[in-house]
């Protein structure tokens, strides 16, 4: 009987120290909860609990309630986030050469960009992040992105001249849409909406799916598929969380980050293609572009990048163009 009583006493007291040492991280991204980002980020909070045993869980915050992207990078560097699912913008803000996987016209679908990502640029990226504050816990994908506008249709660079375009943070978009003679115009995601609904802006430029799951489409009459440039979503973990945890916890996130990014990139690719069919059902008009037109108005982008970073870019386009053959 005591031996029974001392292993129920051994028992309880250890599933109070578990319960004891569990820990709730926080995870913030900038989507609505209808975008598929949102179900990767459950699918990963749900992995993380799962191979923890419970001693981890993340509760997931969207619609930006944890701050906008740039907001919550800063909030990863300084420990006061945990997780963050971020736009390529956001981390090229500390880590530069991520701005340069969204040269223009770079790569020809998704797939080939996540061939790039998995290896060394990947990696590359990984290690300049870690200096800087956060942990690469997967690359996630963005897509390729399409042009819509509530003026004209856009075919032709010159049909973009003069109209104000939302784009992220983001350097790279920056230059390829003055090289292409619009104004380019960095809003945060969660308010793009609205501007675009006010006329703040003239237009912006997403992956369908980004644009489907946003409304976006419903206060634009145009889309064009340029298909100009891809972005990826990175999520990250706050270096100064990472270094408080356990080796084991810290493979947890690295497991269930991996796993997160396969779900995600499969259902990516599955949602963009049919959000493209919604958007068009539900009366926007699409149009092709002269796509050779489009790369001759951006070369001096490539020329530009090139001079500042010519071993990356070097890495960069010879890895997109072996992963592309």
């Amino acid at each position: 009987m005591k031996s029974a009583l001392l292993t129920l006493s051994i028992l309880t007291t250890a599933l109070l120290v578990s319960n004891a040492e569990a820990r709730e991280l926080r995870l913030g991204h900038a989507s609505t909860e209808t975008n598929p980002r949102h179900a990767a980020a459950l699918f990963f909070a749900e992995r993380v609990e799962e191979l923890s045993g419970g001693d981890l869980t993340v509760s997931v915050s969207s619609n930006a309630q944890l701050g906008d992207d740039v907001e919550m990078m800063t909030g990863l560097r300084l420990g006061s986030l945990d997780l963050s699912i971020s736009s390529q913008g956001a981390l090229a803000s500390i880590v530069e050469e991520a701005t340069l996987i969204g040269l223009p016209f770079l790569f020809e679908d998704s797939t080939t960009a996540w061939q790039v990502l998995d290896g060394e640029v990947g990696e590359t990226l990984g290690n300049r992040a870690a200096e800087n504050g956060v942990v690469v816990l997967g690359f996630w994908d963005n897509g390729i992105r399409l042009i819509t506008n509530n003026v004209h249709p856009v075919v032709e660079p010159d049909d973009l001249r003069g109209l104000k375009i939302r784009i992220p943070q983001d350097p790279m978009a920056t230059d390829i849409f003055s090289a292409l003679g619009a104004n380019p115009v960095p809003i945060p995601f969660a308010e793009t909406y609205v501007a675009l609904q006010q006329g703040v802006a003239d237009g912006q430029e997403n992956p369908a799916v980004n644009i489907y799951s946003q409304k976006f489409h419903e206060v634009q009459q145009y889309l064009s598929l340029s298909h100009h440039k891809y972005e990826f979503l990175p999520l990250l973990a706050s270096q100064m969380t990472w270094n408080t945890l356990s080796p084991e916890q810290q493979q947890v996130l690295t497991q269930a980050g991996q796993e997160a990014t396969e779900y995600q990139r499969s259902n990516a690719l599955e949602e963009n293609a049919a959000r493209l069919a919604d958007i068009e059902a539900s009366g926007t008009k699409i149009s092709e572009v002269d796509t050779a037109a489009f790369q001759q108005a951006v070369q001096p982008v490539y020329d530009k990048w090139q001079a500042e970073y010519p071993e990356f870019v070097s890495l960069l386009t010879e890895a997109a163009a072996e992963a592309g053959e």
